[in-house]
């Protein structure tokens, strides 16, 4: 096995090196998030799926080979869910089975099912040519790739379009050879045999959100407020399906002159930011920088429509209830099947970038809030502290923060 010092981060290939791979017929592995399936495929563009590459999948992968294509290319070849009403966990998209009727007998091969692959990603194939149900099994990406689903179908398509083929990919889950799944360290040594790329999902994600424009702005207004003066700018996310849900950015001056702009990145809490709630420190910190940006002349505060860390008002609440029977804030996600922190900073940044910042000052206690905003272009010169004072009903809340999460609360020499 690997030593330990080889570390999951250290041993990714590039994407842009797997996207050179891609685009000349070789495989990939790529693997999901801990937290998701854990777990690596092979994956390569079906346009150039041969026996030679299916039957390595069969022999050494071991898992199903499928063929991820999209919403468009489903439709075009005919092909409908396989239930009506998915069970699976993940939400992959199978469609009904399928073979290629012209030159297949059986379609078992891996001749006959490189043919079925090379015939689902091409744009002239109909719906006619395929038998029902078949040995290929087609998976239906969802419309804006890895950027709206996080899994090995969505990747698939995603990189075969990348590397400027059909948008079409084969992909098999690798298996070890007593019939457990292969994890990370499993598929280290199986890269290394075999001579083949590692890329992780999330690094899919950041390079695509890098490069790709997910939001607009929809509306700019004055809004006066008892801290002063801000020019609103509502942004909405175009990968987000509900159309009125806006991030909105409150700018006091022009902040498109000058470095160092002092800016915080707020993410929703209606019970803190809206009614006040004492279990929390959101409100205080909203208000506290609403009044340095205007004490400051010039500014931004971003507010996020990320509530409960990302994981939505009604989590949250159910969040709260295990915390009144015992949890900290950090048990309790996790209990509910949440990370303790799901809160991304890719739309965060394209709203700063859009509004002509690209250097800043942050105002927060998070030192996770300056790594994800760093890692999608964004400098940050400075961290500001934002200090709330802590009552009777969060401190509790504040020091799992402080002890699990990394905030530098300092609560040591608030509480003295």
């Amino acid at each position: 096995m690997v030593n330990i010092v080889e570390t999951r981060d250290s041993f990714l290939s590039s994407i842009d090196e797997a996207i050179e791979d891609v685009s000349q017929g070789k495989m990939v592995i790529v693997v999901d998030d801990e937290e998701r399936e854990n777990e690596g495929d092979l994956v390569m563009a079906a346009q150039y799926a041969t026996a030679q590459s299916i039957n390595f999948m069969i022999r050494y992968g071991r898992g199903l080979v499928c063929v991820p294509i999209t919403e468009k290319q489903a439709a075009r070849v005919g092909l409908t869910p396989m239930v009506e009403r998915g069970g699976d966990r993940q939400g992959t998209a199978f469609t009904v089975s399928v073979d290629l009727k012209e030159g297949t007998s059986t379609g078992i091969s891996a001749e006959e099912r490189a043919m079925t692959a090379r015939a689902l990603s091409d744009r002239g194939s109909s719906a006619d040519m395929f038998m029902r149900p078949g040995h290929i099994f087609p998976l239906v990406a969802r419309s804006g790739g890895v950027l709206r689903r996080s899994g090995h179908t969505e990747a698939a398509v995603d990189l075969a379009s990348m590397a400027g083929l059909e948008p079409a990919g084969v992909i098999c889950e690798i298996i070890k050879d007593d019939g457990s799944m292969a994890r990370f360290p499993d598929l280290i040594e199986f890269s290394k045999k075999h001579g083949l790329k590692v890329i992780s999902i999330q690094d899919l994600i950041r390079h695509r959100t890098i490069r790709t424009k997910l939001v607009e702005k929809v509306a700019e207004i004055r809004l006066p407020t008892e801290y002063g003066d801000f020019q609103a700018h509502a942004y909405r996310s175009l990968l987000d399906d509900q159309v009125d849900r806006l991030h909105i950015a409150l700018v006091k001056g022009d902040v498109r002159e000058g470095d160092s702009i002092l800016v915080r990145v707020h993410s929703e809490c209606m019970t803190g930011d809206v009614f006040g709630s004492l279990r929390c420190d959101c409100g205080p910190q909203l208000h506290s920088a609403l009044s340095m940006v205007e004490k400051e002349g010039k500014g931004v505060v971003l507010y996020m429509r990320q509530e409960g860390r990302g994981i939505g008002l009604l989590e949250k609440l159910k969040a709260y209830k295990l915390q009144e029977e015992g949890m900290d804030t950090v048990e309790a996600n996790v209990a509910l099947g949440h990370k303790p922190d799901l809160r991304d900073y890719g739309i965060g940044a394209q709203v700063l970038q859009d509004l002509g910042l690209s250097s800043i000052r942050l105002l927060t206690n998070n030192p996770l809030k300056v790594v994800g905003l760093e890692g999608y272009g964004i400098t940050i010169t400075e961290r500001v502290p934002l200090v709330i004072e802590p009552n009777v009903y969060n401190r509790r809340y504040l020091s799992t923060k402080e002890d699990q999460m990394g905030h530098l609360l300092h609560l040591k020499d608030l509480l003295k």
